[in-house]
């Protein structure tokens, strides 16, 4: 059985018998697993039309050809047989001639007349630098697929922090192009400014000196959760890093690293939390709501009965409207607790939601109707944007997402402005936005909005927007904030249109 040829070598002169010469000394080495092919070309046309149909490994190369000088004919080789090793032969050799062949790529130059062992150790190290180089493109080739091909974010990062490795996720993720990651500052350019200090702390931290052991250098590593600025995320995806510093010997000291999205983890730990939470508020809130509304009641109706007494009393008219004013304060706090009890329970209490066709642009128009005049005294207009679109839920409490949505718009709106409800079919759900023209919400507070007790309201409850969202969620639907310091909030909720 024939056994496989390792290398190809090329021999380029037109001196016949000196080309025959030199194929006979390499055949002659070559033995066994060293067993090379060797061919002959007499032009430099001719070498480069064979290099690049068949390929080579090492090419001997006579400095002078009928067609053009061998040093000159070294680049197109190497393009057209990439990993390949070029061998100049030459009768006469200056320095400067030696210096410019290795300048343009030369492996080595072998002068006339050489020994044979000296042709063909000359040729096997060529040999063994081409078969390496191949490796390595190769293996960097499978290692790029590999990096390409996973679903988490793998990234170069270089002693000045700019990016020499993206992959395709990594660039989907930050809505750029490969080529133009390439070269931009990572920290910079997709770290918010909050997490900018720690990605730094962690990148210095892989970048000291491995720790040494006895038996090698063991390279650093560093962990670290941040923020990624993704294209077209209203807020940035959460990325877990594992970095790990190394030495590359051609493009020097590297930062790799490794980044799993735990967006959607953090966001379901956070929701587990707030459930388990909601869970103890519940049981909580179930025991106490008796006690509590049962002295708010009598405290309510002793005020009442408190006001008919004022008048009666006899004093200056000053006096009386005073005492009347504390206790419409008075009034006003019991209101706000039994609000606050209320809305409690509403969000804490389990309940089972109605499965009926519910027209979603009507209940938005009622609810609009309602607030019309409290719109009105705050000086805010009413824009109505109404498809006749159709959701399967509970209406009354699609109803109390609406009014949430709505008297938040409007409070938002100290100045006056405008007020857009819109109402559109789109696909499997109905889409409802409430958009106003206050003035926004800050980017830090953002993410808490849908939180218990968070409030930005003075006398505001911070259960309003977490109930929205316990609705929408037992509807199997979905809620997010969009807004912008200085040019309003827009509140979307989307809803199924089946079961």
């Amino acid at each position: 059985m024939a056994q496989a040829a390792i290398g190809r070598v090329l021999i380029v002169d037109d001196n016949a018998d000196l080309a025959g010469t030199l194929r006979d000394v390499l055949l002659s080495a070559s033995k066994g697993e060293e067993r090379l092919v060797v061919d002959v070309a007499e032009r430099g046309e001719e070498a480069l039309a064979f290099a690049r149909s068949h390929g080579f490994d090492v090419a001997l190369v006579d400095v002078k050809l009928p067609d053009g000088s061998g040093v000159d004919l070294i680049p197109p080789l190497r393009d057209a047989s990439p990993n390949s090793e070029i061998v100049l032969i030459t009768g006469f050799a200056s320095m400067d001639a030696a210096i410019a062949a290795l300048r343009a790529g030369a492996f080595a130059m072998i002068l006339k007349s050489f020994r044979p062992d000296e042709l063909v150790t000359t040729v096997r190290q060529a040999l063994t630098k081409s078969r390496l180089s191949r490796e390595r493109e190769e293996l960097e080739h499978r290692y790029r697929a590999v990096a390409e091909l996973t679903d988490v974010l793998v990234l170069g990062i270089d002693a000045a922090g700019r990016v020499v490795l993206f992959n395709r996720k990594a660039a989907e993720l930050a809505g750029v192009s490969v080529d133009a990651a390439v070269g931009r500052d990572f920290v910079a350019a997709w770290i918010p400014p909050d997490d900018r200090g720690r990605m730094v702390e962690a990148l210095a931290l892989a970048r000291e000196s491995p720790a040494q052991t006895k038996a090698r250098p063991r390279p650093r590593h560093s962990d670290v959760e941040t923020g990624f600025v993704a294209t077209g995320a209203d807020e940035p995806r959460k990325i877990r890093w594992h970095l790990a510093g190394s030495v590359d010997p051609t493009a020097g000291e590297i930062v790799y690293g490794i980044g799993i999205d735990v967006t959607e983890r953090r966001a379901l730990e956070k929701r587990a939390a707030n459930a388990e939470a909601l869970s103890a508020m519940g049981t909580l809130a179930l025991n106490l709501a008796h006690e509590i509304r049962n002295p708010l009641n009598a405290a309510k109706l002793q005020l009442h009965l408190l006001g008919r007494d004022i008048d009666k009393v006899e004093g200056a008219e000053k006096t009386r409207a005073g005492m009347h004013r504390r206790v419409e304060i008075v009034g006003d706090e019991i209101a706000r607790l039994n609000r606050l009890l209320t809305e409690f329970l509403e969000l804490a209490r389990p309940r089972k939601i109605a499965r009926e066709p519910v027209p979603v642009g009507e209940l938005v128009d009622g609810v609009l109707s309602l607030e019309r005049e409290s719109a009105e005294a705050r000086g805010v207009r009413i824009v109505r944007d109404l498809e006749p679109a159709v959701a399967i839920g509970d209406g009354e409490k699609l109803r109390q997402v609406v009014l949430n949505l709505v008297v938040n718009a409007i409070e938002a709106m100290k100045e006056g402005g405008v007020l857009t409800a819109r109402v559109a079919s789109e696909g499997d759900r109905v889409t409802l936005a409430i958009e106003d023209t206050g003035p926004g919400i800050e980017p830090a507070v953002r993410a808490q909005v849908f939180d218990p007790f968070f409030t930005t309201k003075e006398a505001g409850t911070g259960l309003g927007l977490s109930i929205v969202r316990k609705i929408v969620d037992q509807h199997a639907g979905g809620v997010r904030l969009e807004s912008e310091p200085g040019k309003g909030t827009t509140v979307r909720v989307w809803l199924p249109v089946g079961r």
